[in-house]
């Protein structure tokens, strides 16, 4: 049951990028909507039209912008970035493939997976960082629409922050998948904290498109 006052929190990722096809690190830089990303994100806006919303925050990276803009042609929303919601910022490992960083960072990627929340890319900032400002960014929506519903259009390390905060994980590899893939999350967000609504609360596309949006 929703507390008196509190603000229904709608977690979703930008739609797929041309780097997420190739499986390259974006972090905080940018790249832009695939042409399926661009087709995806006008149909989420359909979707998320199932639910109430009162207004649209999202990061202020280009991706996360386009997805808004396009979700929006549907769901008609105030709508405003704050760079408080950006990508964790991967430092040197930016713009790297998965497979490179795994193949020719082998070590120091295991090491700083076995760090949990204190993960930091070199150069970057850490896990605990990005919940930090995050966290910042989602008290202060709620402070601005208290009892409203407020869709957040961000990033996967974002979302994975906020949803292990909530979860009481340890952000390690071998804890267990609990995030599906082109899903909607619900948090609950009120004076006191972070509470979890609900965990995978909408598919935003079919099965067959799952695959392009990890």
């Amino acid at each position: 049951m929703k507390r008196h006052g509190s603000t229904i929190i709608g977690l979703i990722r930008h739609a797929p990028t041309r780097w997420n096809e190739k499986r390259r690190i974006q972090g905080q830089r940018d790249s832009p909507l695939s042409p399926a990303g661009q087709q995806a994100a006008l149909e989420w806006g359909a979707r998320l039209q199932a639910l109430e919303w009162h207004a649209i925050l999202g990061s202020d990276l280009g991706r996360a912008v386009e997805t808004a803009e396009r979700i929006n042609r549907v769901l008609r929303l105030p709508v405003r970035s704050d760079a408080r919601l950006r990508e964790q910022d991967w430092g040197r490992w930016t713009g790297l493939t998965l497979a490179e960083v795994k193949k020719n960072q082998k070590s120091e990627l295991r090491e700083q997976e076995g760090r949990g929340w204190l993960f930091t890319p070199p150069d970057g900032e850490s896990r605990r960082r990005v919940l930090v400002r995050v966290s910042a960014a989602l008290a202060e929506a709620h402070r601005s629409r208290p009892g409203g519903s407020v869709l957040v259009v961000c990033h996967e390390g974002v979302i994975k922050c906020l949803l292990y905060h909530v979860l009481g994980r340890a952000f390690l590899p071998d804890e267990p998948r609990v995030i599906e893939p082109a899903h909607l999350h619900l948090l609950e967000q009120t004076e006191k904290g972070l509470y979890l609504y609900r965990l995978n609360a909408l598919s935003l596309c079919g099965d067959a498109d799952k695959q392009g949006v990890d």
